[in-house]
């Protein structure tokens, strides 16, 4: 799973203050927007001109005359969704466009980070495949599965079909691509055609990233030779290779501020027209993603992920893959301090980033001690908000070293009587250097702490134990908008062995179908439950790029490959994933069985059915909660739903052994008996949608009825028993051809 951003420090810096304050209103802005705006006043200071040329991709809101006030301000209308428009912004017009009062808010950030054998059987795919009982057999076949990821290869023989001879891939729009001469697209290009997408080969980042190649093979994938198909094999398959943090090296420094968010939203939009203009319904599975914040620097794009979607028109997404971490720490009215031991891990200066939200006189209190000195700092959140922007820098000792604190202050976009800080700690004392730290939340009102970076461990210090981190409210972004359905993971595989036979075993406290620990957990800062739904995320086994894998043979990747194929004179290797990146394929490929047989299907109604078919993950937790969603996706049982053949009452897809069912003609079925009925028996037959169609009765000692039914050619009915003997109650699915 992807995402976090190349400038960290825009999450807790460059709030702003006056709105109109050096000719540039920066309470429009979005934190990255304004570390933009506030940039470039510095370097006039300092006698650095703009570039002219550098523009910046963003969402802005409109009022009035919105083509007129662009225009004015030299900007380019890359996509118009009403009030809402994603605009290439000159770097040198931004503080102007910001005072016009025609426009409302500006709005980016940087780009996201990027986060089958058993697959199918564990989701209940299989059925699918065999239209069991069905009017047809359901793998994707004319539904476009949409992926937008990192690390494509394109000749990988999976994204063939079965018999590795028609090709799949439609197109691919590469947003880091060089080959830009007379390319049409915002930023690299795009292309069309088998010819032309084997000839390129692979995503410009193919030799640096393989997450796309596994995430499409797990979607979407042929199989080619192996047991490693995709869930919806028959697809069409249209691709946006967009920009991560991690492809930094990729893009020109003059370039950097056109991959935002907004652009990877302009991806999105790229997928949905490919498929309006085959007259198909569409689903994207989408595996990056950051943080949430209380900022509201995602509420433009959420509003516009809503406007996107709709019916045939669905984006799946995965939750995040820090649900063993403790990132949360929630005080209750009235409890004096909350708070567990904090440290600095995997930074090179030690950093710390914690958020703290709650009432002004709130506190949070931080400790350090070491050879029987302690050091404590207490920080009122009110008396943050209170200096001059919101904002305050203060040096501080904790255990005898010196550590920079920058603190900023703001209202919640959620609820605008609770303040919330941001603390961006530089130089972080670690238990590395025999110091403990802890941090307290402390007062009486309700509060609650979300850590960025570093981790929460449980210590005993002079408050006592400080064990009060939970592993919740983790839910990356923009799986937490309303209108995107959230994946999370389950395990099925603890182990596999590799191609040198090798065993390789991937801990996870979870097996046989249960949460994988590592999949993150809600509510939403806002307090709506996510993830919605889960699929199987650890060990899952699909296509691998043998461009990255040829220069990354040391890595820890490479020691789960599987197996290999050979294909066009080169070996293709397949290989097992874990995280909820690979999660959010398999329910975007089934998402696409759905859409096969109603391509009408609304993001709030696969939810729907999801909630009604979803394997439980226990029988004692409510539905949905923030661990599991729903549950487990059923490919099967959802496909029943979206047919209507679900809310048949009492319907089962099995027949007891001494039962058959057999056409006796054009439009009559006989039902047989193995032995003698003792008691009386009700044979009902149910259309799609649940209509009865006929109905019928044996008397005891019958072993045989016929019944009539009203039949066009391909139509599905299912048969039901009905006898106070349990033994032969039961009904089948029976597909008239």
């Amino acid at each position: 799973m992807k995402r976090f951003s190349i400038i960290l420090l825009s999450l807790f810096l460059f709030l702003g203050g006056d709105a109109r304050a050096d000719g540039v209103d920066y309470a429009k802005m979005s934190a990255f927007v304004r570390s933009i705006a506030m940039q470039q006043k510095q370097d006039e200071r300092h006698n650095i001109g703009t570039r002219h040329g550098r523009e910046l991709c963003a969402l802005v809101r409109l009022t009035g005359d919105a083509d007129s006030t662009l225009a004015a301000h030299g900007c380019r209308t890359l996509g118009d969704y009403g009030d809402i428009r994603i605009v290439s912004i000159p770097l040198e017009r931004l503080r102007g466009l910001s005072l016009s009062d025609n426009v409302t808010r500006i709005e980016a950030g940087r780009s996201h980070t990027a986060l089958m054998d058993r697959s199918p059987e564990a989701v209940g795919a299989t059925p699918a495949y065999e239209g069991l009982g069905l009017p047809q057999a359901y793998t994707g076949r004319g539904v476009v599965m949409g992926i937008m990821d990192v690390g494509f290869d394109l000749t990988h023989p999976n994204f063939y079909d079965a018999s590795g001879t028609d090709y799949r891939i439609s197109r691919l729009w590469d947003q880091l691509s060089a080959d830009t001469v007379g390319s049409g697209m915002y930023v690299g290009a795009e292309y069309i055609g088998r010819e032309r997408l084997l000839e390129y080969a692979h995503s410009r980042d193919g030799l640096r990233q393989t997450h796309g190649t596994h995430t499409l093979g797990t979607a979407a994938g042929g199989g080619y030779d192996s047991p490693y198909r995709g869930i919806a094999y028959e697809s069409d398959i249209c691709l946006v290779s967009n920009a991560v943090t991690d492809d930094k090296e990729f893009i020109a420094d003059e370039d950097l501020h056109k991959y935002t968010y907004a652009t990877d939203a302009l991806g999105f939009q790229y997928i949905f027209d490919y498929a309006a203009a085959q007259g198909q319904p569409c689903v994207i599975s989408f595996s990056e993603g950051s943080q949430q914040d209380f900022r509201g620097d995602d509420r433009l794009f959420y509003d516009l992920l809503g406007r996107m979607t709709g019916p045939g028109r669905i984006i799946v997404s995965s939750a995040g893959n820090n649900g063993h971490l403790r990132t949360y720490i929630g005080k209750p009215a009235g409890q004096p301090t909350a708070g567990s031991g904090l440290m600095a891990v995997n930074t090179a200066d030690n950093s710390v980033f914690f958020t703290v939200k709650g009432r002004e006189d709130s506190q949070v209190r931080v400790v350090a001690s070491k050879d029987g000195r302690r050091d404590t700092v207490t920080v009122r959140l009110g008396d943050i908000a209170a200096c001059e922007n919101g904002e305050r820098t203060d040096w501080v000792t904790l255990g005898g070293v010196e550590a920079k604190v920058d603190m900023a202050a703001y209202t919640s976009c959620y609820d605008a009587t609770e303040t919330v800080c941001d603390f961006s700690w530089k130089g972080f004392p670690t238990m590395f250097d025999n110091m403990q730290c802890s941090v307290e939340l402390v007062g009486e009102a309700e509060a609650e702490l979300f850590l960025m970076t570093g981790q929460f461990y449980a210590i005993d210090n002079e408050s006592g134990r400080l064990a009060d981190a939970l592993c919740t409210h983790n839910i990356n972004s923009p799986s937490s908008a309303p209108s995107v359905i959230c994946v999370g993971a389950t395990c099925h595989r603890l182990e596999i062995v590799n191609d040198r036979g090798e065993t390789q075993h991937i801990y996870d406290l979870s097996d046989g179908g249960g949460k994988s620990m590592y999949s993150s957990v809600g509510p939403t800062y806002d307090g709506r439950i996510k993830p919605d739904v889960m699929a199987p995320g650890t060990n899952v086994i699909s296509s691998f790029s043998p461009y990255w894998l040829e220069g990354h043979q040391d890595t820890w990747d490479a020691d789960f490959v599987v197996s290999h194929s050979d294909f066009g004179g080169r070996s293709y290797p397949w290989a097992a994933c874990s995280g909820t990146s690979m999660a959010s394929p398999i329910v975007g490929g089934a998402v696409a069985l759905w859409l096969e047989a109603r391509p009408t299907l609304t993001p709030q109604e696969v939810m729907d059915v999801i909630g009604r078919t979803a394997r439980r993950l226990d029988d004692t937790s409510p539905v949905p909660n923030n661990e599991w969603g729903y549950g487990e996706i059923d490919v099967y049982r959802g496909l029943l739903d979206v047919l209507g053949i679900s809310s048949i009452k009492g319907l089962s897809t099995h027949l007891p052994q001494t039962v058959s069912i057999m056409p006796a003609g054009r439009n009559r079925l006989r039902v047989c008996f193995e032995t003698v009925p003792d008691s009386p028996i009700t044979l009902r037959a149910y259309g799609i949608g649940g209509t009865l169609a006929a109905e019928c009765r044996l008397d005891v000692n019958e072993k045989e009825v016929e019944v009539s039914l009203p039949v066009t050619s391909g139509q599905v009915y299912a048969i039901q028993i009905v006898t106070a003997d349990s033994r032969l109650c039961g009904s089948e699915l029976v597909r008239f051809k």
